[in-house]
């Protein structure tokens, strides 16, 4: 009798830890406003009927007429479309690569720049404008190249040293090699700086970050390994809800702990590189917007990668038109805004997460 009524009881309903329908739609919702405001915003005013317009007459077979005139049509698509797609592509890159590292390392605090990304673009890219001149004439091809092999090896290396400690100690000897690199990258850096002050303006300006300079052929350089990285790391993200138990609860599980992060290392830290090599650096993306994300949504990485994605790329296009408006005429580096709006972020995470122990 007993059984019988524990049959007929109704099973409680299992909530899916995954992204609901609301919150995808809502953060779908909010890339595309923020597209159409970064696309309206400026000194030409563009409406958003008008974008819109523009953007499906090139949809075959809609037979839908743009009303732009030729000086608004190419403000709409060779300066502000190729500045905004670049800007959400780079957004979208950093914040889910910070998500993933904050998972794989199991800190919070943790950023797309912890494995010495940061200090490896920054040295290849000032040796490229000071030794090529290519602030003059091959800053197309030549920086974000060497910027690109400069986070790549600075990564490599980083990652050898961590290696060398054998796999019980790894993930803690990973971060203390990245802290070593970027330590040793910023000693060169600042001493190739002071033999060549008169290109310190050219350097600066390109470490602080920025679009002013984006183009159609920078997208897409910088497209196809987004979108690579992305894609690895989104069919990571049940993996790294695993890995954040522990590795010995995920091996027991049936992960092989040493593959998956592998995988999901290799796969952010290339996303990263082609992102700042094509922006510059810019602070603080993947820490504000995974964690306003888990205090939002969800702390499972199943809802926090998609969505930092998503709400990455739309935060980076807001993020520039504050950049590029506040002082106008004058433009201000993008990552003097992130900086100043992630820095009390970073506090309150601190905060928080001491307070959680």
């Amino acid at each position: 009798m007993a059984v019988e009524s524990l049959w007929s009881r109704p099973l409680p309903r299992v909530q899916p830890r995954g992204v609901s329908l609301r919150w995808g739609a809502g953060a779908v919702a909010f890339l595309a406003g923020s597209i159409i405001v970064g696309l309206a915003a400026g000194p030409v005013h563009i409406g958003a009927g008008s974008i819109l317009a523009a953007a499906l007459s090139h949809v075959p077979l809609l037979h839908v007429h743009s009303s732009l005139d030729a000086v608004q049509r190419a403000v709409l698509w060779q300066l502000r479309a190729p500045r905004v797609a670049l800007a959400a592509l780079v957004g979208g890159m950093l914040a889910v690569a910070g998500a993933s590292y904050q998972g794989v390392f199991r800190n919070p605090l943790c950023d797309p720049y912890l494995l010495g990304v940061a200090g490896g673009a920054g040295l290849g890219a000032t040796l490229a404008i000071v030794y090529a001149s290519a602030a003059a004439t091959g800053s197309t091809w030549t920086v974000p190249l060497a910027a690109f092999a400069g986070a790549i090896a600075a990564v490599v290396v980083t990652y050898a040293l961590g290696r060398s400690v054998g796999a019980a100690h790894m993930t803690g000897a990973l971060v203390l090699a990245g802290v070593t690199m970027a330590t040793f990258t910023a000693a060169v850096q600042t001493f190739v700086q002071q033999q060549h002050t008169q290109q310190l303006q050219n350097v600066y300006s390109w470490l602080l970050g920025g679009f002013s300079t984006a183009t159609w052929h920078d997208v897409a350089i910088c497209a196809p390994y987004v979108a690579a990285s992305s894609l690895v790391l989104v069919l990571h993200r049940r993996v790294l809800d695993v890995l954040s138990l522990g590795d010995d609860e995920a091996s027991s599980l049936g992960i092989d702990v040493g593959r998956a992060r592998l995988a999901i290392v290799v796969a952010a830290t290339l996303g990263t590189a082609a992102a700042v090599s094509v922006s510059g650096l810019i602070a603080f993306v993947g820490i504000i917007v995974p964690h306003t994300i888990r205090l939002l949504v969800s702390t499972s990485y199943r809802a926090v990668i998609p969505l930092s994605l998503l709400a990455g790329a739309g935060f980076l296009v807001l993020t520039d038109v504050v950049a590029r408006t506040v002082l106008s005429p004058a433009e201000l580096p993008i990552g003097v805004v992130t900086a100043f709006l992630g820095a009390p972020f970073f506090a309150i995470v601190l905060r928080s997460s001491r307070a959680a122990r």
